[in-house]
């Protein structure tokens, strides 16, 4: 029994799915549904398009539910691998929701379309940035975010991904950042740490903060308008890091974590508890790999899904499991 998990924005590249589309047949399906659903050419973006047009958040999250979702229908039906639970970081969860018989995927593309508008234009391009705290753990960075936001009064400043120990993401003002960066002395606030960084993203807008409350409003209507069945598996959610497989609370979790933190390491702590560690990324990239191998390296065991070695490699692990 697999878990399977999604990747978010940041584990996009141009060219990815290919091999998939150019093999299996139920991709090429996949990318003809997903075109059609958004009247988008999604073969041509992430086949040929440039890095710039896949970085636009409003292209990225379509183009990697699709790919997610191509991965994960090639795999069931080469394989016919059995599913014990799903999780996916950020956009990934409607990878997750679609994977577990929740909601359409026509439908989930077109949401996700929806989404990505609405999370760019909630805030003025500048107003907003990101920037990953390396060497504080959740704890001190809640504590860092409370206490920039209190002393600059300059705007909301929030733990918005719980990626792995030592690499949590923040987001929110601008000016508040670069009130952070010029006012926090890291060792008179937390002296047992031996050392911070702050690194600015480059990212579009700031995600998964209270800037992102107009979004998270436009997602209510947009996600109310779709009916959520229940899910075939349970799905570990960013918003509380817990194991849902009710419709109207997956849908519930999925709206909230718009502007909630991506909590992602607790959600893999959740995992390993409950002994669901043999994991296959499904998608673009190696990133989820990366942060499972800092939460614990020993626990989970993930196979990668980038190219057709990967797929074969799971399909011969499947039969041999048989």
């Amino acid at each position: 029994m697999f878990s399977l998990l999604f990747p978010g924005q940041g584990s996009q590249q141009p060219g990815m799915g290919l091999f998939l589309f150019d093999n299996f047949s139920v991709a090429k399906q996949t990318f003809e549904e997903a075109s059609d659903a958004i009247n988008f050419d999604l073969k041509k973006l992430c086949f040929a398009g440039h890095e710039s047009d896949l970085a636009l958040t409003e292209n990225t999250q379509p183009a990697l539910l699709t790919v997610s979702t191509a991965t994960q229908r090639v795999l069931r039906s080469i394989t016919g691998l059995q599913v014990s639970a799903s999780a996916g970081h950020s956009i990934g969860e409607y990878a997750s929701m679609v994977a577990g018989g929740v909601i359409p995927f026509s439908a989930a593309v077109k949401a996700v379309r929806a989404r990505g508008v609405a999370m760019q234009s909630a805030v003025p391009v500048g107003q907003g940035g990101m920037v990953a705290v390396m060497g504080l753990d959740p704890a001190q960075v809640d504590q860092m975010c409370l206490w920039a936001t209190k002393n600059s009064g300059l705007g909301p400043l929030n733990p918005a991904n719980y990626n792995c120990p030592g690499q949590i993401v923040i987001s929110g003002s601008q000016k508040t950042i670069e009130w952070l960066k010029a006012n926090f002395k890291v060792e008179e606030h937390f002296p047992e740490a031996r050392r911070m960084k702050l690194i600015p993203l480059q990212v579009s807008a700031p995600f998964h903060c209270e800037l992102m409350k107009p979004a998270e409003e436009k997602m209510r209507e947009v996600l109310s308008g779709i009916p959520f069945e229940d899910s075939e598996f349970p799905i570990y959610q960013n918003f509380d890091a817990q194991k849902h497989t009710e419709g109207d609370e997956l849908r519930e979790n999925l709206i909230r974590q718009v502007s909630g933190s991506v909590k992602w390491m607790q959600g893999m702590d959740k995992m390993k508890a409950d002994g669901m560690t043999l994991c296959i990324e499904c998608g673009a990239g190696r990133v989820l790999q990366g942060l499972l191998k800092k939460i614990d390296s020993e626990a989970f065991q993930v196979f990668n899904t980038t190219n057709l070695e990967d797929i074969e490699n799971i399909e011969k692990f499947v039969k041999n499991r048989a």
